[in-house]
């Protein structure tokens, strides 16, 4: 069934020195659904969202996602040309561009949705400045989608984590995504800066936005996940709501360890 599917992964695996980082991964994610990814440390996650964006190259499997009406295979795709069918990754870890202000950095988000490149750029031609007017426009309301609009003309170095991690969802939601991936968002965040996360992702959610999230909290899987894919050792252990995972023998004895199984 691919009614209503935005992305499928079938039978992904990806090694690193003859060990497998992703083996035999496969996963269905529904339009408008936020999936959580979880697992102990090493489990692949990670390198499942780069298989996914293209920043990394499967040695079997497929991956297929959803253009129109229909899925396709975008296996041969490079990173920049997923994100051109609105794939977005919001990488582990603050990735800011240095000396650049908080809008600068958000802009710099559009690029894959460009039109006109650097020859429109460099001559200064009409339709390369009413394209910069859009996409600051944009920035500006990706900014104010994610409460840093006050924080534009401010350099992005002196923004503290929390709003560091909010500045690169901007970043991720001026490219207009379809699908957005959070590679461990929360991490190192304070409570307080946690919790406005959460609120971030739970309205993204309401709008309808298809995410998939890499989270070690449960709780906080638990408030935003509709589904949970748990890895491993690179493999796919369980699946299912929130609830189903909380409960299951194997997430148990793999993920929160067998203390917390007794």
């Amino acid at each position: 069934m691919t009614a209503g599917t935005m992305l499928r992964v079938e039978g992904l695996g990806r090694a690193f020195g003859g060990v497998y980082a992703v083996r035999e991964v496969n996963l269905s994610v529904a339009e408008g659904e936020t999936r959580a990814v979880i697992g102990p440390n090493g489990a692949g996650k990670s390198t499942l969202f780069n298989l996914i964006s293209g920043h990394l190259t499967a040695d079997q499997g497929s991956v297929h996602y959803r253009t129109g009406e229909t899925l396709h295979p975008i296996d041969r795709l490079s990173a920049h040309s997923r994100a051109r069918q609105g794939i977005a990754i919001v990488f582990q870890g603050a990735r800011l561009f240095h000396g650049m202000t908080a809008l600068e950095n958000v802009m710099v988000g559009a690029h894959a949705r460009t039109r006109h490149g650097f020859v429109a750029a460099a001559l200064r031609l009409p339709r390369h400045h009413r394209e910069e007017a859009a996409i600051r426009a944009d920035a500006l309301a990706a900014l104010d989608r994610v409460g840093l609009k006050e924080w534009a003309h401010r350099s992005a170095d002196v923004l503290p984590l929390g709003q560091q991690r909010a500045l690169q969802v901007a970043r991720a939601l001026c490219a207009r995504p379809r699908l957005l991936l959070l590679d461990e968002p929360a991490s190192g965040l304070r409570a307080g800066e946690r919790e406005a996360l959460a609120r971030l992702i739970e309205s993204l959610r309401a709008e309808g936005l298809t995410m998939m999230l890499i989270e070690h909290d449960v709780a906080f899987v638990a408030r935003l996940a509709d589904r949970v894919t748990v890895l491993d050792l690179g493999e796919e252990i369980a699946e299912g709501t929130p609830e189903e995972i909380r409960g299951h023998d194997a997430v148990l004895a793999a993920y929160l360890g067998q203390e917390s199984a007794a």
